[in-house]
């Protein structure tokens, strides 16, 4: 979750939402995303909403870990109040951050209780947490999966040593690929290795034994994604020092079709940019929420939410979030109401990423000329464009940022 947010528009201090963002409530999929911004130590590429204790020192006791879970089963109410009576059974949970399981695996587990006691979950709940290897132990797991997850997330990144270096990231290689095998003991039906190539340093080989670690693990998913070197990052700092080299772009297209080629001889597919899985079941639900446009709620410091084309954000600050619902007011910090053409661009900035593709009756009138001509330069796959849609093919997932933004014309 970037640390940037938009100004937005104000929120009524009850958290309130318009008339229209709850029309239809109930009948779309409905998830939770809850947001724990803790890390023991700060990435050097990670733009995202975290803190080190370190940083929080002096905010004191009201952004602790300690009760931190308390504020989150405090939002989980308040989502109960605006939402009203509507029937919403929650059909995917995500636990991201910062790190998760830096808090008691009984503070997961009493999050979770939550949303189960005031939402009720799916029978078939996707019920996700991201963790790093390090952090985690099989008593943890098996906490976890008896509270009711059922699907984690391990940071591996990479297998060798010199690029987690690079990253900052302090967990021993191998500790993830055994990470996989605790969670299966414990009973997790599915999980997750996030895999990043294109670090300074990295090479084709290194990358190759990154992927061939991660898939002889037995995830049945696995994300890879091309590093961003955001501004204001220590990596991108040392980049401009002249310290590290800057990655290029041919070099991330030949590491993509590298997992590409890797992944698809092990058995996945790929059915986002980013992501592939072994079936359509390992599948991340949570994320296929956010790529067609669902509803969900995001719980915590900077966290976003998406209810009937109303979109809002918390307060940064993990202090300021907790003092707001300590004084009963919504930590919500700003908001906007999606217009139609905004719905139209989005749909098609996020659907065209996904392996079905987005309809090419969304797209304006430049925009399916645009269509055609990435059709001819083969971007465009032609069984799927004579039956309506815009689908990628693998060169034109290379090049996904550009299409989208053609087709979006």
């Amino acid at each position: 979750m970037p640390s940037a947010l938009p100004d937005g528009e104000p929120l009524p201090t009850d958290g309130s939402l318009p008339a229209q963002a709850l029309s239809g409530l109930g009948e779309r999929p409905f998830g939770f995303y809850l947001h724990v911004p803790y890390c023991a130590s700060r990435c050097g590429y990670c733009d995202f909403n975290t803190y080190t204790a370190t940083e929080l020192h002096s905010a004191g006791a009201v952004a602790s870990q300690e009760n931190y879970a308390s504020h989150l089963v405090g939002e989980v109410r308040l989502a109960r109040r605006v939402l009203g009576d509507a029937e919403l059974p929650v059909r995917t949970v995500f636990l991201g951050g910062g790190t998760p399981t830096l808090l008691p695996a009984r503070d997961l587990v009493a999050m979770l209780a939550a949303i189960r006691d005031e939402f009720g979950l799916a029978p078939d709940a996707e019920v996700t947490t991201e963790a790093n290897p390090e952090s985690v132990t099989p008593a943890y797991l098996a906490e976890l999966r008896e509270g009711g997850f059922n699907r984690i997330s391990f940071g591996m990144q990479s297998a060798r040593p010199h690029v987690l270096k690079v990253l900052d990231r302090h967990h021993t290689p191998g500790r993830p690929e055994a990470c996989v095998a605790e969670a299966r003991a414990a009973g997790f039906e599915h999980v997750n290795l996030d895999l990043i190539y294109g670090t300074p340093g990295e090479s084709d080989d290194d990358w190759r034994a990154s992927l061939e670690a991660a898939i002889g693990a037995g995830p049945d998913h696995v994300s890879a994604y091309s590093l961003i070197v955001e501004e204001g990052t220590r990596l991108a700092g040392r980049i401009k020092r002249g310290e590290l080299p800057m990655v290029d772009d041919d070099v991330h297209a030949d590491r993509y079709l590298i997992a590409e080629r890797a992944l698809t001889g092990a058995g996945f597919s790929w059915y986002e940019v980013s992501n592939w899985a072994t079936d359509e079941a390992a599948r991340c639900r949570h994320n296929e929420l956010y790529w067609t446009g669902a509803d969900w709620w995001g719980a915590g410091p900077g966290a976003h939410s998406h209810v009937g084309g109303t979109r809002w954000w918390n307060a940064k600050h993990p202090a300021a979030y907790a003092r707001a619902l300590a004084e009963g007011r919504t930590p919500g910090q700003g908001r906007e109401v999606l217009a139609d053409e905004d719905r139209r661009v989005e749909r098609i900035l996020l659907e065209l990423r996904l392996v079905t593709g987005c309809p090419l009756d969304l797209l304006a009138e430049a925009g399916r000329k645009a269509a055609e001509q990435a059709l001819a330069d083969g971007l465009l796959a032609p069984e799927a464009f004579a039956a309506g849609r815009a689908v990628l093919t693998l060169r034109g997932r290379l090049l996904a940022d550009a299409v989208v933004r053609d087709l979006v014309d």
